[in-house]
């Protein structure tokens, strides 16, 4: 049986590494084999890529080379990783993906959706998310969320981390307006939530099932 894909997307401080393991248990719990990943990295590649895409020292990074890496990492995950677990039955739960690229390089750095649309075609061919969790909640909270974490752990904000308002307020649109015009894809939650209010909301979603 072929398994199911599900990612979780969101500006940052959304709570999605959280709600991430919340889902394994979930699934787990309901006999389910799962395999846990995230973007940029999930293969050795993909983890090097993701190294060079997060470092704050490289704030003269181009965003067409940006958008590259995303891709080149997404490439080797898919052949390596995510294609072969969910052809072995397993679900596969990706901390960010595709939307990322569109919300991110595409929303908030501004590079052409057509250009990106096109990269998705020739590395994905048409493999998508059977289903999307969005995180969504004030810029403002999340911005704050993130800090605190920094400074709760030692944690160095990375290079997208440190990113002004403004941009992530185009990574929050975008994120919402493809939640719009992919209803069946796509399950927005209100990450303002508790997080026991924000994980009744997820697991009645799984219960549901995926479409």
């Amino acid at each position: 049986m072929q398994g199911q894909f599900i990612t979780l997307e969101g500006t940052e401080g959304g709570g999605k590494s959280t709600n991430l393991r919340f889902i394994e248990s979930f699934l787990v719990a309901q006999g389910i084999d799962v395999v846990i990943t995230r973007e940029p990295g999930g293969t050795d590649i993909g983890e090097a890529v993701r190294a060079i895409l997060l470092n704050k020292d490289f704030s003269e990074m181009c965003d067409d080379a940006e958008l590259l890496l995303m891709f080149a990492a997404r490439a080797q995950h898919i052949q390596e990783k995510i294609k072969p677990a969910l052809a072995a039955g397993k679900w596969v739960i990706s901390d960010r993906f595709t939307d990322a690229t569109y919300a991110y390089q595409g929303g908030a750095r501004g590079v052409d959706i057509e250009r990106i649309a096109q990269i998705e075609q020739w590395v994905q061919q048409g493999f998508q998310p059977n289903l999307t969790f969005i995180f969504d909640l004030p810029v403002k909270e999340g911005m704050a969320r993130v800090l605190s974490r920094s400074q709760q752990t030692g944690q160095t904000i990375d290079r997208f981390e440190q990113e002004k308002q403004a941009f992530f307020e185009k990574v929050r649109t975008t994120y919402l307006e493809r939640a719009k015009a992919s209803p069946k894809r796509y399950e927005v939650l209100d990450a303002s939530q508790s997080l026991a209010q924000v994980q009744q909301c997820i697991q009645a979603r799984l219960r549901r099932g995926l479409p």
